[in-house]
């Protein structure tokens, strides 16, 4: 990646991106691990602002999104994969092919793992694909505030995982600090000063005020999906796709007109519910999400539309934002 430094010199004399210190650090920093390990509320947390969606449910983050963390002395720009796992359709394919082919195109890998129990067959197939490339690695281990008081069998499991490796081995919590469990934030500052210990001096890549590459359509699609998945749950998840049709915008309010694409008629009942009562409350839950987004007064309508087997559609796939990535 640093590799790209003399086309960042060129960068520089156009944009407002400023040539670094001596010493500067920077590059790419690749989150991956299994699904609902906490790979994106751990990405908002470094970055110190909401860039990825979360939710409980497993295989949230579709897209490898982009958050850019700047200090004094480094510029880390993270990029969260969906979770590594095996694909049940078109979608899942595309997505885990994704996330594989990111191992290999940034500068380091952080592989999360759920510290709450024991490490298992699909940690295992992590390593083994992470041994299989010449990318530095160091193993991450989320979620300690769940941890049972006596961990260390937990603990032992995830060092016989990496047994026979370099990899270093840090241990966190990704919610936020000032939540109300003991351990919640530790170990994010001694995460960060070891990323950041192991990148190579160079430039910035991006302004030092950026937090993400992502353009904002993108973030309010994403918005949106949140907050279908933290209201139906299991009912709808990940037959979903949004797409953001047009963005009128005023001086006073920004409007916004967004299609959701289910695959199935009882899908679309279930997300407009009674008498609109479902699609009404993603709406407004939405709404005050993307207000924080733009900073600004948000006008959202919502409509819904059935795409049967969508997620099987290469062509569809596409037209939704989804393809393989070089």
């Amino acid at each position: 990646m640093n590799s790209e430094f003399n086309n960042q010199e060129q960068i520089i004399n156009n944009t407002t991106i400023p040539i670094a210190p001596e010493g500067f650090r920077s590059g790419f920093v690749g989150i991956v691990g299994r699904p609902n390990v906490g790979k994106s509320t751990l990405m908002n947390k470094l970055v110190g602002q909401k860039v990825a969606i979360t939710s409980p449910v497993a295989q949230t983050t579709r897209n490898r999104l982009r958050g850019i963390l700047t200090t004094p002395e480094a510029q880390i720009i993270f990029v969260d994969t969906p979770g590594i796992h095996k694909p049940h359709h078109e979608l899942g394919r595309v997505l885990v092919q994704n996330a594989q082919g990111a191992i290999n195109s940034v500068d380091l890998v952080l592989f999360v793992v759920d510290s709450s129990t024991k490490a298992g067959g699909g940690d295992r197939f992590i390593v083994e694909l992470l041994q299989r490339s010449q990318t530095p690695v160091i193993l991450g281990l989320n979620k300690v505030d769940l941890q049972p008081t006596d961990s260390r069998s937990i603990d032992a499991s995830y060092s016989e995982l990496i047994e026979g490796t370099n990899w270093p081995l840090v241990k966190f919590s990704a919610l936020t600090a000032g939540a109300p469990l003991a351990n919640a934030g530790q170990g994010i500052e001694k995460l960060q000063n070891l990323l950041i210990e192991n990148l190579e001096p160079g430039p910035y890549y991006y302004p030092p005020d950026l937090v993400t590459d992502q353009p904002e359509r993108f973030i309010m699609a994403e918005l949106i999906r949140e907050q279908i998945l933290l209201q139906t749950r299991q009912e709808i998840p990940h037959s979903v796709a949004i797409a953001i049709e047009r963005v009128e915008e005023t001086p006073k309010i920004t409007k916004v007109y967004a299609a959701i694409n289910v695959e199935r008629q009882s899908q679309k009942g279930i997300l407009i519910g009674k008498k609109g009562s479902m699609l009404k409350e993603i709406g407004t839950q939405a709404r005050q999400q993307i207000q924080k987004l733009i900073a600004g007064e948000v006008y959202l309508e919502l409509f819904v539309k059935v795409k049967p087997k969508w997620r099987q559609s290469r062509l569809q796939l596409a037209e939704f934002g989804y393809r393989l990535e070089e």
